[in-house]
């Protein structure tokens, strides 16, 4: 993957601000305005890059690191690497999650293993849930998606990895955040555990992730998903 170069950025914030070239002909942009888009860009771009170091961080705690290791590979200290990253993310057991949710998971588990992943993002998740018939499934095709072609367009979006495929295998933040926002429907709903349809509705409304792509790619949005519940 090549990084985007400055131009490359600086062409992405010009493409984006509508307001950028005023009218009649005026040589000079409005720069305050371009200012914003590009602080908006930079805050999304470092927002990316602290997930994907968190994402790691989070994979050597699993696997047995200390926070003097982890600070040193950071090159911070043991004490600034824990406050940034001490709060320790939730872990869901199946005692939480409905039996179409658990059945899921198996095929979730083995999309990563199958293709030697160390991670499980919103892409496992998505080919999971489309793996057989369940809520998920039955929600898709309410909303008049086929959950076949969904699951096909995300299967394709899949890619080999390197890994041994540890048993214990962590989350990405995005897959994370997308179970978070389950479990909170859910509850508003006044279940007690995640189900399928939950966790299909919290991977459209993280808005970012590979799922999150398919499901807007098939017509699966968000606001959509919500309409069809």
């Amino acid at each position: 993957m090549t990084l985007p170069d400055l131009d490359d950025l600086i062409a992405e914030v010009d493409r984006r601000c509508d307001s950028a070239h005023r009218p009649g002909g005026q040589e000079q942009p409005d720069w305050l305005a371009l200012l914003g888009v590009a602080a908006q860009l930079s805050g999304q771009l470092q927002a990316l890059s602290d997930d994907l170091v968190e994402d790691y961080v989070e994979h050597c705690r699993m696997h047995g690191n200390s926070w003097t290791d982890i600070g040193a590979a950071l090159g911070v200290t043991r004490q600034a690497a824990q406050q940034r990253f001490h709060a320790p993310h939730k872990r869901y057991s199946p005692e939480a999650m409905t039996e179409d949710l658990r059945e899921a998971m198996a095929h979730v588990k083995r999309a990563a293993v199958q293709h030697r992943n160390n991670y499980i993002g919103t892409e496992h998740l998505l080919w999971g849930l489309t793996a057989q018939e369940n809520s998920a499934t039955r929600q898709l095709a309410a909303a008049n998606v086929s959950p076949e072609s969904v699951h096909r367009a995300v299967g394709a979006r899949l890619s080999m990895g390197a890994s041994q495929a540890a048993e214990r295998i962590a989350w990405t933040p995005y897959s994370r955040k997308a179970i978070a926002l389950a479990e909170a429907r859910a509850g508003e709903n006044g279940g007690e555990l995640i189900g399928c349809a939950e966790l299909l509705v919290g991977l459209a409304q993280v808005g970012r992730g590979i799922a999150a792509a398919v499901l807007a790619d098939a017509g699966f949005e968000a606001p959509s998903v919500e309409a069809a519940s």
